[in-house]
C-alpha cells in the first residue's frame, strides 16, 4: 500500500509532477501549500559522507522553500492541506552543487536542472563567456570573481569606477592594497560569494586578501602560481582548485621563485612540466599530499576537464540534456560524433599531405592523453592522505558539459577512491562543512529545500545519482521533460 493512501483528503501528487513554477498569483498560492514527500529514504551525506545514518520511510515537509521536518512517519505529522508527494521505494538527496563552472544562457542553466544541479557556483571568464543572471528556471548561482589583479572578466569591470582598475592589458598585474579593498567590499555588495586568487597575486596579497575574506564571511578559491601552494594552504584558502593547477604544490624553491616575476611565461611553462612529470611514489609528492590532507583547504579537481582524455569515456553528446547546448557558445567542446578532444593544427600545416595532418593530430591527441594520465596518477598519490574533496566540472570547457559533466566527476571520484556516498557528499554537504554554506546540501530542517528523486540508491553506484525521477528546486517540482525545449 502506498503512504498517501493513510492519509485520505490530502492533494496527492506523483514524482513526474508537472512545474507550479509559473510567474502568477497561482503560484503564490500553490507555495503557500506545504509540499510533503512521504516514503522516500533520505541519504545521510553527513560527515563528509562517513556516515551511513539513512531515514527510510522519511516524512519531509516543506512549506516556501524551505524544509521544516524531516523524519519518520510516527514522528512527524503531515499538515491536512499539503501536496503529497509518494516516493515510495525511491532515495531522496540534496540537489547537486557544481562548485566550478560557468553558466551563459538558458540551455545551460536548463541542462544544469535536468541533471539535478540546484545550485551553480559559477565563473565568468574568457573560456566560459559571462553569467546568464537572466535565465528562469535556473539553478542558484553563486559567483565567483577574482580579487586583487586586472581581469577583463570581473564581476566588476563593465562598471563606470571600476572600468579603467580593472582592465587586463597583455598580463594581469596586482591591484595596490587599497583598491583590493575596496574591490572585496564592491564584489560582495553585488552578491559575490566566493573570491578566486589567480596566477599573479603574490605571496603577501593572498594571505591577507584570505583573512580579510574570512572576516567577511567570503570563500576562497586558490589557482596559485606567484603565490607558493603551501604558503596559501597555511593562510586558510577554503579550496584549491583544478589538479592540473594544484600539482605546483611539488615544485622545488629554485622553481618557485622566478614565478613571481613570471607566472604565466616561460618560467611557470617550467614549473608545470617538473611538477606534471613527479613520479607519484616520489617522496616529495607523498609529503605534499600529507601537507593538504593536515590542512584546511579541501581539493576541488574538476577531473572533468580531463575526462575526455582519459580511458573508459564516453561520447557525452549522447546524453539527452547534451540536445540543448550549442557547440559555438563552449570552449574547446570535443567532436559530436565521436566525442573525442579536436586538436586544431597551425595554419602551416595546410601544406601538408593529409596523411602527415593525420599523423600531427593523432601526435597531438596522444601527447594530451599522457599527460592526462599522468595528472591522474599524481592525484591518485594525494589522495592516498586522504584529504577533503568539493565536486566541480569545470564546465564548459575543454569537453565538458553543464550539468552532464558533474555526473563525470562524481564517477571520476569514485574512481579515484571515494566511496559513492563521499562523492555525493563532496557536491552536497561538504560545501556547508568547508565553506559555511548552511542554507544547502542537507535534507534537514531550515535547509532550502533543493531535492532529487531519485529511482534507485546512489550509495549502491554512483550511476544512481543519473536515475532522477524527480527535481525540487526552492520547493516546487520541475517537469523534467519540458527543460529539454529550449532555444539553444
Amino acid at each position: 500500500m502506498r503512504l498517501l493512501h493513510f492519509f485520505p483528503g490530502l492533494l496527492a501528487i506523483g514524482c513526474s509532477l508537472a512545474p507550479v513554477r509559473a510567474q502568477s498569483q497561482a503560484e503564490s498560492t500553490v507555495q503557500s501549500i506545504p509540499l510533503v514527500l512521504v516514503g522516500g529514504t533520505v541519504v545521510d551525506v553527513t560527515n563528509w559522507g562517513d556516515s551511513a545514518r539513512d531515514l527510510a520511510g522519511a516524512i519531509v515537509v516543506i512549506r516556501a522553500g524551505r524544509i521544516t521536518d524531516v523524519g519518520e512517519a510516527s514522528e512527524v505529522p503531515v499538515p491536512r492541506d499539503a501536496r503529497i508527494v509518494d516516493c515510495t521505494g525511491k532515495f531522496l538527496v540534496p540537489g547537486l552543487i557544481d562548485g566550478f563552472a560557468g553558466m551563459n544562457s538558458q540551455a545551460q542553466a536548463n541542462a544544469n536542472l535536468y541533471m539535478g544541479v540546484t545550485t551553480v557556483v559559477a565563473r565568468a571568464d574568457s573560456e566560459r563567456g559571462f553569467i546568464d543572471t537572466n535565465a528562469e528556471p535556473s539553478p542558484h548561482i553563486y559567483p565567483i570573481d577574482t580579487i586583487g589583479v586586472t581581469d577583463d572578466w570581473s564581476l566588476l569591470a563593465r562598471q563606470s569606477e571600476w572600468i579603467s582598475k580593472l582592465r587586463e592589458g597583455a598580463h594581469s598585474v596586482e591591484l595596490t592594497p587599497q583598491d583590493t579593498a575596496r574591490q572585496m567590499v564592491d564584489t560582495a555588495r553585488i552578491g559575490t560569494r566566493v573570491l578566486l586568487l589567480t596566477a599573479h597575486l603574490t605571496a603577501a596579497n593572498s594571505q591577507w586578501i584570505i583573512a580579510r575574506a574570512h572576516e567577511m564571511g567570503l570563500a576562497t578559491y586558490g589557482q596559485f602560481v606567484s603565490t607558493p601552494y603551501r604558503v596559501g594552504d597555511e593562510a586558510g584558502v577554503d579550496a584549491l582548485v583544478q589538479m592540473d593547477h594544484y600539482d605546483l604544490g611539488v615544485i622545488p624553491d629554485e622553481l618557485q621563485r622566478p614565478l613571481v616575476d613570471d607566472p604565466d611565461g616561460p618560467s611557470a611553462d617550467t614549473a608545470y612540466d617538473y611538477s606534471e612529470r613527479i613520479p607519484p611514489t616520489d617522496a616529495r609528492l607523498r609529503n605534499y599530499a600529507h601537507f593538504l590532507a593536515t590542512h584546511h583547504a579541501a581539493l576541488l579537481p574538476a577531473f572533468s576537464l580531463y575526462y575526455v582524455e582519459l580511458p573508459g569515456h564516453r561520447n557525452l553528446w549522447q546524453e539527452p540534456a547534451a540536445t540543448l547546448l550549442d557547440p559555438g557558445r563552449m570552449f574547446r567542446p570535443t567532436d559530436a560524433s565521436t566525442g573525442e578532444m579536436m586538436f586544431p593544427l597551425p595554419t602551416w600545416s595546410r601544406h601538408l599531405p593529409v596523411a602527415a595532418q593525420h599523423w600531427m593530430e593523432a601526435d597531438l591527441q596522444k601527447r594530451s592523453a599522457q599527460a592526462a594520465v599522468r595528472l591522474w596518477r599524481i592525484n591518485q598519490t594525494l589522495f592516498s592522505a586522504f584529504p577533503h574533496y568539493l565536486a566541480g566540472s569545470g564546465a564548459d570547457a575543454m569537453g565538458t558539459m553543464p550539468g552532464i559533466s558533474l555526473h563525470t566527476e562524481l564517477e571520476l571520484l569514485v574512481r579515484l577512491g571515494l566511496s559513492p556516498r563521499e562523492a555525493l557528499a563532496a557536491a552536497t554537504n561538504n560545501y556547508s562543512l568547508q565553506l559555511g554554506w548552511n542554507e544547502l546540501g542537507l535534507i534537514a530542517p531550515g535547509r532550502r529545500a533543493d531535492i532529487l528523486v531519485l529511482d534507485s540508491d546512489p550509495t549502491a553506484s554512483i550511476w544512481n545519482a543519473r536515475r532522477i525521477s524527480a527535481v525540487i528546486l526552492d520547493g516546487e517540482p520541475l517537469d523534467r521533460n519540458s527543460l529539454l525545449h529550449v532555444r539553444k
